[in-house]
């Protein structure tokens, strides 16, 4: 059968599986990245086999979606049905029943299918409490044509030495172009989800067993001291102000040689229709720095029902079709294989259309796999995550940390004088939180 046809049919018993009930909108909340405009462009095709159910769509930025979800989650306001959130949120927000356990899920929608770390990570008690719209890595992308042109050979797993001296030598020849680009926005989901990676690379952590911060450490000032001469030196005009949407643009524009950042964004750079470097980008692994850790972290992308919300069973009904693998195979109709939402689904990585059409995919699939959010540092640390911790807390600390890293990376002060600083309002928060001395 066509995979057209099975769309069709997907549909149409999807949506006499369910009773008809009174005219409904969900409002939902997503954040403004391709994938999810690209769900929201094709959100006719449910409403089209659920009459019953209108759509209001918010598509805020990272930030600003991580502000308003949180306020309307905590608050209980109800005011979304629909949030988009992360493996940060998800078990923390359904540990305070903010969340709709999303049991009972048809046997066709084969919650076994999406990979074990990518359920764990949205999952509390053994409950799924947000399904994966995608799940994503962070690797090295980069343009062939640039590194040809000065004889360099990217390694398959290159360290940020190497990095660095990519950068100088390219940026030294080729004056139109950014040696580097990386994410400098203030945000724990924005430079801080490559900080906290490529720290955890360095040796460094975020706090030590007894929950100490550990931020003036010689492995965070190497941390810092790399990551702001890299975007000083051969990064874009004010790093500071750029984020993972700001930095897609500049690579799409062929203003990037090297950026490391997340495995989903693969898709759009080879993508001829946006990208004017589509056929001049390669990939590698994420960098390390000679201690056994990659940089690569693990998130997902995914979609809750909130617990206020009034409409939970028309809610659920659109979370399990924006999931499922029918919705997977809806993308690769209307807009190729390649574009489909990666990282969720073993099938996917089994489907020999999908792998011939996206080159990144095995390499996606490895930065995934070998992603270690139970162990994310050299040493031994309390919580889990690889960009972030697993705590209530981090959202504050973390967003504080990058604001003084941006400080830091805009001049206005020192690397130490940045450290001293970060290391003075966690220990603040913890203390306040009564983690010090008591976990």
């Amino acid at each position: 059968m066509k995979v057209s046809n099975r769309v069709g049919l997907f549909s149409m018993c999807f949506a006499m599986s369910f009773p008809v009930v009174a005219e409904e909108t969900l409002r939902i909340a997503t954040v403004s990245n391709p994938d999810m405009e690209r769900m929201q462009k094709l959100s006719p095709h449910f409403t089209k086999a659920n009459p019953d159910i209108k759509l209001d769509w918010v598509v805020l930025d990272e930030n600003s979606l991580r502000q308003k979800v949180t306020t309307d989650i905590a608050t209980k306001s109800g005011q979304f049905d629909i949030v988009t959130i992360g493996a940060y949120e998800t078990p923390l927000w359904a540990k305070q029943g903010w969340l709709v356990d999303l049991k009972g899920m048809p046997a066709e929608y084969d919650a076994q299918d999406i990979f074990p770390a990518v359920r764990e990570s949205l999952s509390y008690e053994g409950g799924l409490y947000a399904a994966p719209f995608y799940a994503e890595s962070s690797f090295t992308m980069y343009r062939s044509d640039l590194f040809d042109s000065v004889e360099l050979v990217m390694p398959e797993q290159p360290s940020w030495d190497f990095i660095e001296s990519a950068a100088a030598k390219i940026s030294a020849k080729h004056t139109d172009v950014n040696g580097i680009c990386l994410r400098g926005k203030v945000g724990w989901g924005e430079n801080m989800a490559l900080i906290m990676s490529m720290a955890n690379s360095y040796g460094a952590r975020l706090f030590d067993m007894e929950w100490q911060p550990e931020l003036t450490g010689d492995a965070w000032g190497k941390t810092i001291n790399d990551y702001t001469r890299l975007l000083q030196k051969y990064g874009p005009e004010q790093p500071e102000q750029q984020g993972f949407k700001e930095l897609l643009n500049l690579f799409k524009d062929g203003k990037c040689a090297i950026w490391i950042d997340a495995t989903v964004a693969a898709s759009a750079i080879t993508d001829p229709a946006t990208s004017s470097v589509a056929d001049k980008v390669a990939f590698a692994s994420a960098p390390d720095a000679g201690l056994g850790k990659k940089s690569n972290w693990l998130w997902s992308w995914a979609l809750g029902v909130s617990n206020a919300s009034e409409k939970q069973e028309a809610a659920k009904r659109f979370v399990q079709w924006a999931t499922s693998k029918e919705y997977i195979e809806l993308v690769a109709t209307s807009e190729g294989w390649s574009n489909v939402p990666p990282g969720t689904r073993q099938s996917l990585y089994q489907n020999q259309d999908y792998l011939a059409a996206a080159p990144f995919a095995e390499l996606t699939l490895s930065a995934i796999l070998s992603a270690e959010p139970n162990s994310p540092a050299v040493q031994e640390v309390p919580y889990k995550g690889i960009q972030f911790a697993d705590i209530p807390e981090f959202t504050g600390i973390g967003t504080a940390i990058g604001s003084q890293v941006a400080r830091a990376l805009k001049g206005d002060i020192s690397v130490s004088e940045a450290q001293e600083n970060a290391q003075w309002v966690t220990s603040e928060v913890m203390s306040h939180a009564h983690f010090i001395g008591n976990k």
